[in-house]
């Protein structure tokens, strides 16, 4: 455990609505924040406007309501962290793309769609990274007066993470314990977009749970992959002067969870089975289990490990 107060966060994008999946890693963070007497943040990720559904957010969060999970801060609730809407931030992570780029640990890129298809046509599992990056139309390939007039111009543009091969990401996995990665295998990541001025995930995720004071990222395998992505941003932070902003960067604890298939997920080598319960009531269940409705006196029971009942009394 870490000697910083437990925060903890759990931050849907609203894209449609609530997954049950998305309410059992809500629970977790949950659960933790209370064991620990610790706080748990709600963030929106809302970076991906192509996206986005209208009333999602609010539907989320009267889900969280029903299910009685409570928050202590973010969107709707407050706090000394604001915004917590990623789409009210875009100034903050503009500081963070120019200090990547005044580090070298970035470039603009301005590969329009059509010649990163006709590259991917022309070469066998391309990837925008440490091999091909000279090939393409970025800032390390033309000239600063180029770069200048065609940001004037207004083409759109992308600024990319530069991630240099043979380096050794450890992943410190609260479950699987220290995970290796090497660098070569992963590409160039895109953290910016012009079109929209917004960070992808990738940066906004880092620099929110740094500036929000996370210390521990509980959330679905699915993201154990860009682990070793998140791991070299928070290095970059630290040789920017071991500080963003006024305070030392510390990367949380990863808790990579597994995902439920069919009901079921291997976790810690057991089998550990999920659901929601009505207890003398009616149970409706929509697409992907998305909406439950229980009667009044009904009680809710989420198994979230195995011989462990978390119950929520409506």
């Amino acid at each position: 455990m870490t000697d910083r107060k437990v925060r903890v966060r759990f931050a849907p994008s609203p894209t449609g609505a609530l997954h049950i999946g998305g309410v059992r890693t809500a629970l977790y963070n949950y659960l933790f924040a209370r064991q620990h007497g610790g706080e748990l943040v709600f963030r929106i990720e809302d970076t991906d406007s192509h996206r986005f559904v209208p009333g999602a957010e609010e539907y989320i969060l009267e889900s969280f309501k029903w299910l009685g999970i409570q928050f202590d801060e973010g969107v709707s609730f407050g706090g000394e962290h604001g915004p917590y809407r990623q789409s009210e931030r875009r100034d903050i992570y503009k500081k963070y793309v120019q200090q990547l780029l005044d580090n070298g640990k970035a470039y603009i890129a301005f590969d329009t769609p059509e010649e990163l298809e006709a590259k991917r046509a022309e070469i066998q599992n391309f990837q925008y990274d440490a091999h091909t990056r000279m090939q393409m139309r970025n800032s390390l390939t033309l000239s600063k007066e180029e770069v200048d007039q065609l940001i004037a111009d207004g083409k759109q543009y992308t600024v990319r993470f530069k991630i240099e091969p043979g380096q050794e990401i450890h992943v410190n996995d609260m479950i699987r314990g220290d995970v290796k990665v090497m660098s070569d295998i992963l590409d160039d990541k895109v953290l910016y977009k012009s079109a929209d001025e917004l960070p992808t995930y990738h940066l906004a995720n880092i620099v929110d749970d740094h500036l929000m004071e996370v210390t521990h990222v509980i959330r679905g395998e699915e993201w154990l992959p860009s682990a070793p992505l998140h791991v070299l941003l928070y290095r970059a932070g630290v040789r920017w002067g071991l500080k963003w902003g006024d305070r030392i960067v510390v990367p949380p604890c990863y808790r990579n969870i597994c995902i439920p298939v069919g009901g079921y997920c291997a976790f810690e080598g057991n089998a550990c089975q999920w659901g929601v319960m009505a207890l003398d009531g009616k149970v409706v269940v929509e697409a992907r289990y998305q909406k439950v409705e229980i009667e009044k006196d009904g009680t809710v029971h989420l198994t979230i490990i195995p011989g462990k009942v978390k119950t929520i009394k409506l």
